[in-house]
């Protein structure tokens, strides 16, 4: 069986994109998905994304995890929406179907901005917070990131404060009083990828929510490039909170399965 598919980084967040719209694509086997996005062996990503269509919305996306769990991805949705003005699903604006619900879009010169969900509630904790923007999110403000130990403490973190469940973890370093460096350890990934989009997000909502900044457009330097968040603020609770940042086709092709 051959397999077209797209390769689409955001900020280095790299996804195998799969035209699904026929709906062959067998998204419950775990092992296929796990191997498209196995460096080495497979196409190589961050994760999985498939383009469905939709009753509601201009398309609908599943996200999986290179381990098969499905899940949001910020900078997935963004890549799905430059796959969709690809295909000439979308124009400028979009709303589509995702894990966590409806989002809008707009895209414009290979920038995208997508509209997250609200977060109603940012959990404050000795050291640490926790948001869940779409997906589960530990936030530490640390010093040196540089040469801060993201993989082994992340993976500490993931398992043996979060459980089986587990969550992503972010560690942030302060630049200027908008501006917030970060790496994270991706759940699901089970490594520090080079960018994440629902993390960059959390991470901006608890800088705000900690009082280490009182922007509400917020910066935020990755290790593959920039991104940036906006959002509103009232009582403690985010709205309008919109992930801003590239998205480009880095290649597509065919694989043998």
């Amino acid at each position: 069986m051959s397999l077209q598919f797209y390769k689409y980084q955001g900020t280095g967040n790299d996804f195998v994109i799969i035209d699904n719209r026929t709906g062959k694509f067998p998204k419950k086997d775990t092992n296929l998905i796990t191997k498209l996005c196995t460096r080495h062996f497979g196409v190589g990503a961050d994760g999985l994304i498939l383009l469905e269509n939709d009753t509601e919305t201009d398309f609908r996306m599943f996200y999986f995890n290179a381990d098969g769990s499905e899940t949001m991805c910020g900078n997935g949705g963004r890549c799905a929406v430059a796959f969709a003005k690809e295909l000439n699903i979308i124009d400028k604006k979009t709303t589509f179907t995702a894990f966590d619900g409806k989002h809008y879009a707009e895209i414009k010169d290979g920038i995208v901005s997508l509209h997250m969900i609200d977060v109603n509630e940012v959990i404050l904790n000795d050291g640490y917070v926790f948001a869940n923007t779409g997906t589960q999110h530990h936030i530490e403000l640390v010093e040196n990131l540089d040469g801060f130990p993201v993989f082994e403490k992340g993976k500490d973190i993931r398992y043996n404060v979060y459980g089986a469940q587990g969550s992503n973890v972010n560690f942030t370093q302060q630049i200027n009083k908008n501006t917030f460096r970060v790496r994270t350890y991706e759940k699901g990934v089970e490594d520090e990828t080079l960018a994440c989009g629902t993390g960059a997000t959390a991470v901006a909502i608890a800088m705000h929510a900690t009082k280490k900044t009182s922007e509400n457009l917020i910066s935020l330097p990755v290790e593959g490039g920039l991104l940036e968040v906006s959002f509103d603020e009232k009582d403690g609770k985010y709205t309008n909170i919109f992930l801003k940042g590239p998205a480009k086709l880095v290649f597509k092709g065919e694989i043998e399965l």
